[in-house]
This record gives C-alpha cells, structure tokens and sequence, in this order.
C-alpha cells in the first residue's frame, strides 16, 4: 500500500465508503461461516488453497489498481467458509465464552489500533518491508505445521506473533489511508486490506485465549 502514499489527507467521503466497504465484507464473512456448517470436511482443503490462490491473485492486482467489489466480497464469503472449521474446533474444546471472548478482543484491539494509526503524525511507511518479512515467515510456518504439526507452545508464539503482526497491521494501514489520496476505485482494495487484518487478528488471537484457556 506504500506505493499509494502522498503527503495528503485523506478524501473523507471515499475514507467513509471504505469503512462502509469493510464491514460489510465482514457481514459477507459471518455469511460465509453460516454456510460453511453444511460444507462436507472434504471440500475445505481445496476451498482453503482457492482462498489462498485469490489472495494471490489479489496481491499482483492490486498494483494495477484492479480489486473490485465483486472480489472483495467473494473473497470474504469464500474466507468466512473456510474460517468456520477454527471457529468451530474452539466452539467445541473451549467454549462459546472464548469464542466471543476473542472476537470481543479483536474489535478492542482494532479499534485502538486504528485510532493510534490515525493519530500519530509519524508516517509508518518504514515498517512496509518489515510487517511483509514477518508475514512471509508465518505464511511458511503456517505451510510447515500442515506437514509437521506444532506443539501446543510452538502454536501458542506462533500465534502470539500474528497476534502483534496483523495489530501493527491496522496501524499501519489507517497510518497509510490517512496520508493517502483515496480514489473510488482504491476503496475495495483498502476495504480487503481490513478485512485481512481483522480476521487474521481474530484467528490468532482466538487460538492464543482457546490455548491459554485450555492450560
């Protein structure tokens, strides 16, 4: 997203469409969760590397500028599918408490988050390359524990350290929206940038209270 940045401020009215943008992508998302209680357990594995091929596919065009609505949406419909077998493994084992207890946490911690990005006056472009090595690592960790499962503890750092990557995330990302000028056509780009930080946030702090929870 640093590639956008210009010393501006934000157009308030596209800002706006871009909070619009995002919460409904997560209502899109709880949609996607509703229907994923009727999807058979096979199909979660290939709907999981279709997610991860639209995220692909989203990366490269981004930087033409070219994620529309459509994608947006189909990308959190598909993302709340594949979302709902964690949610429900810790429905199961810890509880519902821990359930909203995590997403209680999320919305707190996004919030703060978004605030402290919004209202510091330091632009937080230099922490681009260093939020991308950190996630780059995850994602081949997270690659890893499919062939070599983590232990408990392993799992509990791991998710701590998403924990804090996808918090410096949203504080990035309202740091950057803040000085950028945002175009109508950027708004469900910056919209999926969101949604990717909260469910992310969502998904590693919920794994971080159902471990500590169950200890």
């Amino acid at each position: 997203m640093s590639s956008y940045t210009i010393p501006e401020t934000s157009n308030p009215n596209h800002l706006n469409a871009v909070l619009r943008a995002f919460a409904l992508s997560l209502g899109v998302g709880v949609i996607g969760m509703s229907v994923g209680t009727v999807v058979p357990p096979a199909l979660f594995l290939p709907l999981a590397i279709l997610e991860i091929l639209l995220l692909v596919g989203a990366f490269f065009l981004r930087r033409r500028k070219a994620v529309g609505y459509t994608f947006l949406y189909a990308f959190s419909f598909l993302s709340g599918v594949t979302t709902y077998p964690i949610v429900s493994y810790y429905l199961m084992t810890s509880g519902a408490q821990v359930v909203l207890g995590a997403l209680a946490s999320t919305f707190v911690v996004f919030f703060a988050m978004a605030v402290v990005g919004t209202k510091t006056k330091k632009d937080l472009s230099f922490l681009s390359g260093l939020l991308l090595t950190v996630l780059l690592a995850l994602i081949t960790l997270s690659i890893m524990n499919f062939f070599w499962p983590f232990s408990s503890t392993a799992m509990l750092v791991y998710s701590i350290i998403g924990t804090v990557l996808f918090s410096m995330y949203v504080m990035y990302d309202f740091n950057q929206m803040k000085r950028m000028t945002i175009t109508s056509e950027m708004v469900p780009l910056l919209a999926l940038n969101l949604y990717l930080d909260f469910v992310n946030l969502f998904i590693n702090l919920l794994r971080v209270i159902g471990i500590l929870s169950d200890d």
